[in-house]
């Protein structure tokens, strides 16, 4: 039987959230309904908000969410009620010609449940990334769910749903920082930050850290970073450059998601070195580079897919990381709120106040 719940709606493009009831259907055949603990405030849902992802409001925003699962559809064998799960937003299907290739972190077909969520009135919902979990509850494809260890707060675990998750597999998977390497991460928030620890975990001999706000340097050090670059008062790719003898890094990490930010992390690399865009752009934004510097500078020009994860395999690995100490997951969550507080954690976020605002419910 359908159940009323309450949720966050973006309405509109630049509207202020709401919270309004929310109709969850049963599950149909390879869906679940996961009864949500805990959901970060992710930019990408302030993206949603601005229309800056695509016009298909209204949204139910939220997707960095663990919770627990209350019901699954016909077929669902990997999951059952009472698990508790952190949900991804690229469910994988097993048989794309990645998934069949051995290489299911780059699945071509992620699906998302197939019913709709509405709103009172029947309008249908657009979840965020396929879950809209800034809810009590919300339906899911049963492959978004991933399970891991109930000992976990769930305000921590779920954070690896997007951001950190995006972070550390920026560097670890996509970059493949490597021990005694040298990194530079643009862009200090909580996926940049998360670069920072990524890079740390593997070994990284140097890690530069860079932004415009010192109070975001700040804790970037926390996170591990060796060096700071403030780029509001100098040239960052001179710096960076100055710091790893005259050569650039072998890894930068751009985790801002804008032209000028990428040519400073193009240039910013030794030869032969990699770039990696994590940092999501907006639809507009344009890049030009002389084609002659990316052949001549050689190496490695990648955007990495939600780190280019996979969740079954990360997930749990991540979070005995965090227990066993070698993380900190509990450093990324700045403050908790309720549902009726994510206008209020989106504008925190646009002054950068915040690493990350969660909703605990």
């Amino acid at each position: 039987m359908p159940q009323q719940v309450q949720g966050v709606v973006a309405p509109g493009r630049n509207e202020p959230v709401r919270v309004e009831t929310i109709v969850i259907p049963d599950p149909g055949p390879g869906e679940a309904v996961v009864k949500i603990q805990a959901c970060g405030v992710c930019h990408t849902d302030l993206h949603y908000k601005q229309g800056g992802i695509n016009d298909e409001f209204p949204f139910l925003l939220g997707h960095e969410a663990a919770g627990v699962v209350e019901s699954v559809g016909d077929g669902v064998t990997d999951v059952a009620p009472g698990d508790f799960v952190i949900l991804n937003w690229r469910a994988v299907c097993g048989q794309c010609r990645a998934c069949l290739r051995g290489r299911p972190w780059y699945c071509f077909a992620t699906h998302n449940a197939k019913q709709r969520m509405t709103l009172l009135d029947g309008t249908e919902l657009s979840p965020a990334l396929g879950i809209g979990a800034f809810a009590e509850k919300t339906l899911v494809a049963a492959g978004q769910c991933t399970k891991v260890d109930p000992a976990v707060a769930p305000e921590v675990a779920g954070l690896l749903g997007c951001g950190v998750m995006a972070g550390i597999g920026a560097a670890i998977n996509t970059g493949g920082v490597g021990r005694g390497d040298s990194v530079a991460v643009i862009g200090c928030g909580g996926v940049g930050d998360a670069a920072i620890v990524g890079s740390r975990l593997a070994g990284a001999a140097k890690i530069i850290a860079v932004d415009i706000d010192d109070r975001k340097l700040a804790k970037a050090t926390e996170m591990g970073a060796t060096h700071t670059v403030n780029s509001r008062t100098g040239d960052p790719v001179e710096a960076i450059r100055e710091l790893t003898g005259g050569f650039g890094a072998d890894v930068v990490i751009e985790a801002v998601g804008r032209p000028e930010t990428y040519r400073q992390a193009f240039y910013a690399r030794d030869l032969a070195g990699t770039v990696v865009l994590v940092g999501v752009p907006t639809p507009e934004m344009r890049l030009e580079l002389p084609l002659l510097d990316v052949f001549g500078r050689g190496g490695a020009l990648k955007s990495s897919w939600y780190g280019d994860c996979l969740p079954s395999r990360d997930f749990p690995m991540l979070i005995d990381l965090h227990q066993q100490g070698r993380i900190d997951l509990g450093a990324f969550v700045t403050e908790t709120i309720g549902l009726g507080d994510v206008e209020k954690a989106f504008a925190r976020m646009h002054e950068g106040d915040v690493l990350r605002s969660v909703v605990v419910l």
